[in-house]
């Protein structure tokens, strides 16, 4: 029993508060909870009535009363009420009762993050129960959850592609030395998707279905064999459900201003940087770390462009975590690498 009393004084954290999922370290331990960062609530009494995969099964499936919510629009909170309870609950779900002493957080956030929208997670965190709250650049977690030597005086370039922000950055001695953070990534790729669907075929689609599209047929680039899918909508003009089928041709024209707007900030980021570091990156390529990784033939697109190896970090979901987590475990060889 003492044993775990000491056990649950402290406990280290780290969390990946994503726009589309909420990851949580726990130091020691490892990833204990991955769910969608979603929100219910009943309507009128503005009461919670599900979060994470609960709270996504209710959505678009569900009566009038019940409204499903994304806390966070662009990798930062867009909902402060609903994200604070958010945290609250996955933390909640992680210990059964809150440690005695506040525990440290290593929270990952864009690296295009304002002053009002770091205190924000701040706040939020602080309202959860957390201590001491620092923050990381999501790019700087991506390149330590990749296995990058961040530590050297050597660049390294990491992508990461996530639901609501795409960061581009160059890493070397702790620091990211040149970035971009774009607010376009794989939300803006199914919302261009629902609105292809509806201008091309007349038919009413989810943001989940277009995101279901997107996995199975998605690509970047033309594929060796055309992959079609069988899709059931709502049609515009009768209201009825309707069944049309689309090709990989179809999604890659519907997402291709969000691809290239990804594409485009990588050259940027290369145009930008030093000679010496542009060499470093001739050499050590271009990893690709978020759910965007996943994307067919985006490896192959940006190599084409760009003439460089393109890598993908291993588990691409769980790079940034992964990085804040060996954060928490080497709390002093990372200190230099917060923001706040």
């Amino acid at each position: 029993m003492m044993g775990r009393m000491l056990d649950f004084l402290s406990k280290d954290m780290a969390m990946d508060l994503g726009t589309a999922n909420t990851l949580i370290y726990v130091r020691g331990k490892g990833v204990v909870l991955d769910e969608p960062s979603m929100v219910a609530m009943d309507r009128e009494t503005k009461k919670v009535v599900a979060i994470g995969k609960e709270a996504r099964e209710y959505a678009g499936r569900h009566g009038k009363n019940i409204i499903s919510s994304r806390p966070l629009r662009d990798g930062v909170i867009s909902d402060f009420d609903a994200a604070s309870f958010m945290i609250r609950s996955f933390l909640g779900k992680v210990f059964r009762r809150m440690p005695l002493t506040r525990p440290k957080l290593v929270v990952a956030v864009p690296a295009g993050i304002t002053s009002v929208e770091k205190r924000a997670v701040m706040e939020a965190s602080e309202m959860a129960g957390a201590g001491k709250i620092y923050l990381i650049e999501e790019p700087m977690a991506a390149a330590i959850g990749t296995g990058l030597p961040i530590d050297m005086a050597m660049g390294q370039m990491v992508v990461d592609i996530g639901g609501g922000t795409t960061e581009v950055a160059v890493i070397s001695k702790f620091a990211v030395a040149c970035s971009e953070s774009l607010r376009v990534a794989g939300d803006e790729a199914n919302e261009a998707i629902c609105r292809f669907i509806r201008s091309e075929h007349g038919i009413f689609i989810s943001e989940m279905m277009a995101e279901i599209i997107k996995i199975k047929i998605g690509s970047a680039v033309p594929l060796k064999k055309t992959l079609e899918l069988k899709l059931r909508g709502k049609d515009l003009t009768t209201g009825m459900p309707k069944v049309i089928t689309i090709t990989d041709e179809d999604v890659r024209r519907a997402i291709k201003e969000p691809t290239m707007a990804i594409v485009e900030a990588v050259r940027r980021v290369l145009e930008k940087m030093s000679p010496d570091l542009a060499s470093d990156v001739a050499e050590n390529g271009i990893w690709l770390a978020g759910g965007g990784a996943l994307l067919k033939g985006l490896r192959l697109l940006l190599h084409q462009i760009t003439g460089l190896e393109v890598k993908k970090s291993e588990d691409p979901l769980r790079a940034v975590i992964r990085g804040a987590g060996a954060v928490t475990e080497h709390f002093d060889f990372y200190r230099t690498v917060f923001l706040n």
